[in-house]
């Protein structure tokens, strides 16, 4: 961890003004969802390495840059940290997955981005970015700032999110804008204005890490050749499957209007269901995908994903849905799913485009109600059941038996008739022009 003094991180008005801020008395850590509060005489503690003190701001934006405001630069736990004097805020954990915001609504939709990702990245960004306008319009900042690259789709994703929702606030991304573009630059630019960085800190990481609640990523260096299999070093929440149980783990998820609310008649918030879920899955190896992805920005990257409560989610919503959905919406939903994951994935959540597609999807959740039975084995998601008092399915109507329902199997014929006539009329035309 790194010390600073209150007066290295504080901005005021004025030169003079520096130390009156007050009482700085809680640091807000967002992507790994930790808070710690410390006493003003004993500095603040700071999680992760790279510290970009507020000196420097000042010397970079002019007077009055911004007020009671902190930057971290990249990794570690998180992309944000954001100082503040009073009010005090709370961590956002809760709000990450609840039903008005993000992770649930975005499962709505059975979000896939190129068919497999489930976007655990690219749905933390808006949160954090909507945390950060929230505190910056209470403390009265006038900018804020990430710890993405100038390559990636992090800076697109958080740059996108804070003018939607504050259009005229100022944007300081120190990757781009202050040549720091290397761990040496950084370890250089910390020396310089002696910021104190742990031995182990400063070798060149094999590869880097994105963690939060929902998933865990990881990419670059080792893992750039898409040729060369990742080691098992490189997952941190699952087993390989090969080493998971030799007994299948069954569970039973229950949900309420699209969104899971139990597990085995266990009701839970739903942060603390994904936490059992991440933790059901991992240890059954279930979550993990390595993908080669299109970026927003142009280029091709690999990233290797661990996602073992998300994977679990998407496979017994679709179950869910397999029962409680008539075809016709069942099937717009899934051919509006690619545009909406890619939007998400692109950075545009708070775009009216998303916020459409999103009406429409939660047009048919009130039907999503019941129960899925899982089995959890050596990284299998397998449907065991699935049940549901709005159940559209109909036994007497589907059996090769003589049902109760009244079905006439010659109304067959004429059905095929009229969809096969386009086609007869086509070969027609055809066999004619030869």
């Amino acid at each position: 961890s790194a010390r600073l003094t209150c007066t290295e991180i504080a901005i005021s008005r004025s030169r003079r003004d520096l130390g009156k801020i007050g009482k700085i008395g809680k640091i807000l850590i967002f992507q790994g969802f930790r808070t710690g509060d410390f006493p003003h005489k004993k500095g603040l503690r700071i999680w992760g390495n790279k510290i970009v003190p507020m000196g420097s701001l000042h010397t970079r934006y002019g007077e009055n840059p911004m007020v009671n405001f902190g930057v971290y630069v990249r990794r570690s736990w998180c992309d944000i940290a954001v100082f503040e004097t009073v009010p005090r805020f709370d961590d956002i954990t809760g709000n990450a997955l609840s039903q008005d915001l993000h992770v649930f609504p975005m499962f709505r939709a059975n979000p896939l981005y190129e068919g497999a990702y489930l976007l655990g990245t690219s749905i933390a960004r808006p949160l954090i970015a909507k945390r950060q306008i929230e505190i910056a319009k209470a403390v009265g900042a006038e900018a804020v700032s990430h710890g993405a690259t100038g390559k990636g789709n992090d800076q697109v994703r958080f740059e996108l999110a804070y003018y939607a929702l504050q259009p005229d606030i100022k944007v300081i991304a120190p990757w781009r804008e202050w040549d720091l573009g290397s761990r040496t630059k950084l370890i250089s630019y910390a020396e310089q204005n002696q910021i104190p960085i742990p031995k182990d800190k400063r070798g060149e990481a094999p590869f880097s890490v994105d963690a939060n609640l929902l998933h865990i990523s990881a990419e670059g260096k080792v893992l750039e050749d898409p040729w060369v299999a990742p080691e098992e070093y490189v997952f941190s929440r699952t087993v390989a499957p090969e080493d998971a149980p030799d007994k299948p783990t069954e569970i039973a998820i229950r949900f309420e209007a699209g969104d899971p609310v139990a597990i085995d008649d266990k009701p839970y918030t739903p942060a603390r269901l994904l936490e059992e879920l991440n933790r059901l899955g991992g240890a059954n190896g279930i979550g993990r995908l390595d993908l080669v992805e299109n970026r927003f920005v142009g280029m091709k990257s690999r990233g290797v994903y661990e996602t073992p409560g998300g994977t679990i989610l998407l496979a017994a919503r679709r179950a869910m849905e397999s029962i409680t959905l008539d075809r016709g919406a069942q099937h717009t939903k899934d051919e509006l799913m690619p545009r909406y994951a890619e939007l998400v994935y692109n950075g545009f959540w708070f775009s009216p485009e998303r916020e459409m597609l999103q009406a429409a999807i939660d047009s048919c959740r009130d039907a999503v109600n019941g129960v899925v039975r899982v089995k959890l084995y050596k990284g299998n998601v397998i449907i065991t059941g699935r049940q549901s008092p709005n159940s559209l399915y109909n036994a007497d109507l589907v059996t090769f038996e003589e049902g109760a329902v009244d079905y006439d199997h010659s109304d067959a014929h004429g059905f095929i008739r009229l969809n096969a006539l386009r086609l007869r009329v086509q070969q027609m035309m055809r066999t004619k022009g030869s």
